[in-house]
């Protein structure tokens, strides 16, 4: 029986790369899904601008579409991610640790910008000065984001817990106007909201912490981020040509938001003021400052018992993604 001539070292080499071309070939069609669902909101400013310019799905080209979903806040765009309506979410830090916490299986993958974006606010015309004087009064917050947890750091500062406050469970856009309306006490407001009640109603901020903002972040499921990896690389990319542009034209950056929110281009203005788009890389600076908050989880009881919020906290940043697409650009 004779065998087949051995192949010369640089044919065998050229039969090599032709099987893995065969292999790599069926993996690259589906490094994009057919469609890309993201969510925009009036505090992702940076959303709105990659919304408005169209730059993803210019990148992403006709064989991928992309849809985008109104989120009024981060228990909503946590809601969509959890249910696969969105595959990328913007909420506040400590929302998604909360969120990854009670079991849902979600990355942190980008930092949209560094607000201040809540803070306790009273009416104009309030007696109540100091968060003592809350103790037994009516203040609205909705569950599960930012200007809630705030609330509860910082009721804790002055040894006040949920139990010493009635807390109103209402979306943001109703807290405004429950506050306005003098059917809550207070208000734990989340801007461009925050802003315009400041501006347009006169309320009064009484109680601001920059340290208890947590981030605004990007997050998409673990099983997205297994899946399709090239996928996020377009998205934060595209969320990158939008920073460079906002950091590039802050009154233009203004005028989508005023355009979008509804709301006079002042308020725009002053919620801009106080957002930083400086550090988009998650890392070391994210987890200390979100392991910070995590005994107010664990003491009001929004994790489930025996949860280690500081693990949680290493497991959902993932910076391995903005750090490829941050050198790049």
């Amino acid at each position: 029986m004779r065998h087949a001539p051995a192949l010369h070292p640089f044919a065998r080499l050229l039969a090599l790369a032709a099987a893995a071309l065969a292999l790599v070939a069926p993996a690259r069609a589906a490094e994009l899904p057919k469609e890309l669902k993201l969510d925009y909101a009036y505090y992702s400013p940076t959303s709105l601008v990659l919304k408005r310019f169209g730059w993803l799905e210019q990148s992403v080209g006709p064989d991928t579409r992309v849809s985008w979903v109104f989120s009024q806040g981060s228990n909503r765009s946590l809601e969509y991610l959890n249910s696969g309506a969105v595959d990328f979410a913007s909420t506040a830090g400590l929302a998604a640790v909360l969120s990854r916490a009670n079991g849902s299986p979600i990355k942190t993958v980008y930092i949209a910008s560094r607000p201040e974006w809540t803070a306790l606010v009273v009416g104009k015309d309030s007696p109540i000065r100091t968060l003592e004087d809350l103790k037994g009064k009516k203040i609205a917050a909705t569950k599960g984001t930012d200007p809630f947890l705030f609330t509860l750091r910082s009721l804790a500062t002055v040894g006040l817990g949920k139990n010493d406050v009635e807390l109103v469970h209402l979306q943001h856009p109703d807290g405004r106007t429950a506050l306005e309306k003098g059917e809550v006490d207070a208000w734990a407001g989340l801007d461009p909201l925050l802003a315009a009640s400041q501006l347009q109603a006169g309320s009064r901020i009484l109680h601001r912490n920059l340290e208890f903002n947590s981030y605004g972040v990007l997050n998409v499921t673990e099983k997205f981020a297994r899946q399709y990896p090239q996928a996020i690389d377009q998205v934060l990319s595209a969320y990158e040509k939008a920073r460079a542009w906002a950091l590039e034209n802050p009154q233009e950056l203004a005028g989508i938001l005023a355009e979008e929110s509804g709301l006079p281009l002042e308020v725009a203005r002053l919620q801009l003021e106080r957002t930083d788009f400086s550090n988009p890389q998650p890392g070391a600076e994210h987890i200390a400052a979100l392991k910070a908050a995590a005994p107010i989880l664990v003491e009001e009881q929004l994790v489930r018992r025996g949860t280690d919020v500081e693990a949680v906290v290493e497991q959902l940043i993932e910076p391995s993604f903005g750090r490829q697409v941050i050198a790049r650009n």
